[in-house]
């Protein structure tokens, strides 16, 4: 080979080796300086390509060298980093990776995170974790469906500001009751003068419900009337309920005591007291005993009307009730009142005349509980067994 053909040969040979070493050196930028690699796995990498920036704390510190698919469905893409050594110091195991992208429209490039005090360093070829990134054009279908609906509401409220210059138009024009009230003065001046007397009537009404009360109070204590109260035995029906119970313990009584009707009260239909001594010796031991719960048990005999019966027991155990408090000194919240009304014949004990009810008071010891449900003498139904004992 001649002089000349050697030398070509060693000139194109040596352009081949430059032009290799180029793209060497190109696509290997930390060629000449330590590097370690880390790997993020993410669902969607969004675009990101092999030689991608990696930035970490928006400096420029590494390349994504490679980016490999799963092998298959369910499985993640991981995308290989190589790092500047020295970012060592600042990346740590809660380090977390995110596809970012430059501008609106740049390219994108992964960033990392600053890792906490404290934690350990990442070693090399670990996996940091990740967090998805954001696509555009996601970001684009949900501003269309937000620019869809904004329209949709921006068109209802046309037409309801449509539909309200339509009403208006018909107050102005003295359409409908509205209308004719705006426009029309003399009818207004007739409604407004109705209203007035409906306030003054109802003004009138209140005030003739108060005198009727005051009324009904002056009577209570009128010379004509008073035998009639005195014989009720009471005066308001509204204070028969206040210490009622709507059933007895189911515990055992600790003491019972029974009374007979016909010695105790004046009539058959009236609730006033006649032999209260006879109560002394409940009294008596109420006042001297510790109990937890007594209760005024009344109830009617088979004779008689069923509501009226309920309100006669309920009274005589109010006025039974009232005279152990007025006489003798304990916890008056302790002693209840049960009105039975009527009782089945399964209950009654008759000793040959017509039987008249039954009167009995039973004190229960002070572990029981004291009910607390309270119910009107016409709320418990006729003929219930009321659990005396026998």
């Amino acid at each position: 080979m001649s002089r000349v053909a050697r030398l070509g040969v060693f000139i194109v040979v040596a352009l081949a080796i430059l032009a290799a070493g180029v793209f060497i050196i190109g696509g290997k930028e930390y060629l000449f300086s330590s590097t370690y690699q880390l790997r993020a796995q993410f669902k969607n990498v969004a675009g990101l390509a092999a030689g991608a920036d990696v930035q970490v704390g928006g400096v420029h510190s590494g390349t994504v060298h490679r980016i490999e698919l799963p092998h298959k469905p369910g499985e993640q893409v991981t995308v290989f980093m190589d790092l500047d050594e020295s970012t060592r110091e600042i990346i740590k195991h809660d380090s977390i990776a995110s596809i970012e992208t430059a501008g609106v429209l740049g390219n994108q490039f992964v960033a990392i995170s600053f890792g906490s005090a404290g934690q350990a360093e990442v070693k090399n070829d670990e996996i940091i974790q990740s967090e998805p990134p954001l696509v555009i054009s996601d970001l684009f279908k949900k501003t269309t469906v937000i620019l869809d609906s904004s329209q949709e509401a921006i068109k209802n409220a046309t037409l309801a500001t449509a539909h309200l210059n339509s009403v208006s138009a018909k107050i102005d024009s003295g359409q409908g009751t509205v209308g004719a009230l705006v426009n029309d003065k003399e009818l207004y001046s007739n409604l407004e003068q109705t209203t007035g007397t409906l306030r003054s009537t109802m003004l009138k009404a209140q005030a003739g419900v108060t005198d009727f009360q005051e009324n009904m109070e002056a009577l209570k204590h009128n010379f004509l009337l008073r035998g009639y109260f005195k014989k009720r035995g009471y005066e308001d029906s509204k204070d028969l309920d206040a210490n009622a119970i709507s059933a007895l313990p189911t515990s055992a009584p600790l003491k019972t005591y029974s009374f007979d009707v016909k010695k105790l009260f004046a009539s058959r239909d009236s609730a006033e007291l006649k032999n209260q001594k006879s109560l002394n010796t409940v009294g008596e031991f109420l006042a001297q005993n510790q109990f937890g719960l007594a209760v005024i048990v009344v109830s009617a005999g088979t004779e008689g009307d069923t509501q009226k019966d309920l309100v006669l027991t309920a009274a005589r155990a109010m006025v039974i009730r009232a005279y152990l408090v007025e006489n003798y000194g304990f916890d008056d919240s302790q002693l209840k009142t049960l009105g039975l009304g009527k009782q089945t014949a399964a209950t009654l004990k008759s000793d040959g005349g017509p039987y008249l009810g039954s009167i009995q008071i039973l004190i229960f010891p002070v572990e029981t509980a004291i009910p607390t449900s309270k119910v009107s003498p016409s709320a418990q139904p006729a003929g219930q067994n009321s659990g005396l004992p026998d």
